[in-house]
C-alpha cells in the first residue's frame, strides 16, 4: 500500500510537524493534490498526494512530530480506509509512542524489572521499527539484546530507552539516576508551565549552539553618526509620499549600505569550508525577523543591485510573510550575510550569533542622541552603535574593522548610498 511519508522540505531540516490535515480517512485523493499542512524549520509548507486512490489511514495525527522518510499517512483503494487505528504523537509531540505501537496498549513502564535482554532464538536480525533502530544507534544499544513489546514482537523506542536506562541502573550509573530523581521531582511540584520548541526554535537552537560552538567568534563594535542619515531618509520620504509610494526606513539605508560595503569588500562575504573559503559572487543579506514561532530570517538577494525603495518593499514584504509563516524555502537560504536589528526595542548595543554557513553578522542598536565635537564645537549627534560578528578562520580582524571603517564612512555621507 503506497505510503506518504515525511519529506525533506528544506535544507536543515530534520523532522517535521504534522500542523493540518485537509483530507480524512476514507476521502479521495489525487496525484498532486494537498493532503496536509508541514510545520517545517522554516515555514509551514503544503504536502502533496503522490499516488491517486483513497486516504485508507493517517498514521501521525496534527501535532505529530516525525522524522523525514517516516511514513503518515497510507493510500489504497478504499477497501480498509478507517480499518486500523491512527499513529499516535512521536517524541517532541504529547505522549512519546512509537508509530508501530497499538494506540490501545500502552507501552511498559521503563524499568529495570520490566525490559527483556534475551531475544527470540531465531537466527535473524530481530524486528524493529526506523525510530527504534535511531534511537538504539544514538544510545548504544544492541538490538538483539532487546526484546520487543509491539506487534508481533516488534523492538519500539521505548523498548530501547528501556533497555538503555535497565543497563545503566545496572551498571551504576548513579549520575543517571539521580537526574532521574531530580527531574521527577521537579515534575511532581508543577511549578512551571511546559511549552514545546516550534521546529524554528529547535534548529535554531542546534545551529546557533553548533555555530558557537565551532567558529571562533570575533567582535568589533563602531559608533557611527547617523544625523545625517536621518535628515536624508526624511528627504527620501517626502519624495516618495508626494509620488505616493511607501516609504524607507533607517534599516532599509542600511541594508543598501552593508551591500556596497560588501562589494567592496568581497572577502567578508565568504563562508567557511574546513580547508577553503567559499567566496561568494553574489551578495544576498539576511534580514533577522522575529515571529511567534521563533527568529526567521529573509533573504534579499543581490541587495547590492536593488535601489533603497525596492528592498524596502522587499524587506516589509518577507518580513510579513514570515509573521504568518508564509515564506518558502527558497526565500529563507543562500544568505551571505545577515543584518539583526534591535533598534527599535531601545537596545543601544548587542552582539550577535553568526547564521552559519555565513561567517559574519551584524548588530544594529538604536540611534541616542550624544555630545559631540564638530568643528571645535560641542554639538549633538545622533549615534548608532554596530557590532560585528565574524568567525576568526575566515575573516582577520584587521579585514572586519576596516570593513566598518568603510561602512562607517558611507552611512555618514549617506548620499554615497544612492550614487
Amino acid at each position: 500500500m503506497p505510503e506518504i511519508v515525511m519529506p525533506r522540505l528544506s535544507d536543515t531540516m530534520e523532522d517535521g510537524v504534522v500542523a493540518t490535515w485537509l483530507k480524512q480517512v476514507g476521502d479521495p485523493v489525487t496525484r498532486g493534490e494537498i493532503v496536509a499542512e508541514i510545520e517545517t524549520d522554516k515555514a509551514l509548507m503544503e504536502l502533496e498526494a503522490y499516488e491517486d486512490g483513497v486516504l485508507e489511514q493517517i498514521l501521525a495525527e496534527a501535532g505529530t512530530r516525525v522524522p523525514i522518510g517516516e511514513p503518515i499517512a497510507l493510500v489504497g483503494d478504499g477497501s480498509t480506509a478507517g480499518g486500523a487505528p491512527t499513529g499516535q504523537e512521536r517524541s517532541g509531540a504529547g505522549p512519546a509512542r512509537d508509530n508501530d505501537a497499538p494506540a490501545s496498549a500502552p507501552a511498559p513502564a521503563p524499568t529495570a524489572d520490566t525490559a527483556q535482554f534475551t531475544p527470540a532464538d531465531t537466527g535473524e536480525r530481530p524486528r524493529s521499527s526506523p525510530l527504534a533502530r535511531k534511537v538504539a544507534r544514538e544510545l548504544g544499544v544492541d538490538l538483539t539484546a532487546v526484546a520487543g513489546t509491539g506487534p508481533g514482537g516488534r523492538i519500539t523506542r521505548r523498548d530501547v530507552e528501556s533497555a538503555h536506562q535497565a543497563t545503566a541502573a545496572t551498571a551504576g550509573n548513579t549520575a543517571v539516576a539521580e537526574e532521574s530523581v531530580a527531574v521527577a521531582a521537579a515534575a511532581e511540584s508543577g511549578d512551571y508551565d511546559e511549552i514545546p520548541l516550534t521546529g524554528i526554535q529547535r534548529v535554531s537552537a542546534a545551529r546557533l549552539t553548533e555555530s558557537k560552538q565551532q567558529a571562533p567568534h570575533v567582535y568589533l563594535t563602531s559608533a557611527i553618526d547617523v544625523t545625517d542619515l536621518f535628515a536624508f531618509r526624511a528627504q527620501i520620504n517626502d519624495t516618495l509620499a508626494a509620488a505616493g509610494t511607501g516609504k524607507v526606513s533607517v534599516n532599509d539605508l542600511l541594508v543598501k549600505a552593508v551591500a556596497l560595503t560588501l562589494r567592496a569588500n568581497p572577502g567578508i562575504n565568504v563562508s567557511f569550508a574546513g580547508t577553503a573559503l567559499r567566496q561568494h559572487r553574489g551578495i544576498h543579506l539576511g534580514i533577522a525577523v522575529t515571529t511567534p514561532a521563533g527568529l526567521l530570517v529573509p533573504v534579499v538577494r543581490d541587495a547590492d543591485r536593488k535601489s533603497i525603495s525596492a528592498i524596502a518593499a522587499e524587506t516589509r514584504d518577507k518580513a510579513e510573510r514570515a509573521r504568518d509563516r508564509g515564506l518558502r524555502t527558497e526565500e529563507m537560504t543562500g544568505g551571505t550575510f545577515t543584518i539583526s536589528n534591535l533598534g527599535m526595542y531601545g537596545i543601544e548595543q548587542f552582539t550577535a550569533v553568526i547564521n552559519p554557513p555565513e561567517s559574519a553578522i551584524l548588530a544594529v542598536g538604536a540611534a541616542t542622541d550624544e555630545l559631540r565635537m564638530v568643528d571645535g564645537q560641542v554639538v549633538s549627534r545622533k549615534v548608532l552603535r554596530v557590532t560585528m560578528s565574524a568567525d576568526h578562520r575566515a575573516i582577520d580582524g584587521s579585514a572586519a574593522a576596516q570593513f566598518l571603517a568603510q561602512l562607517a564612512d558611507l552611512v555618514e555621507h549617506p548620499l554615497r548610498i544612492v550614487t
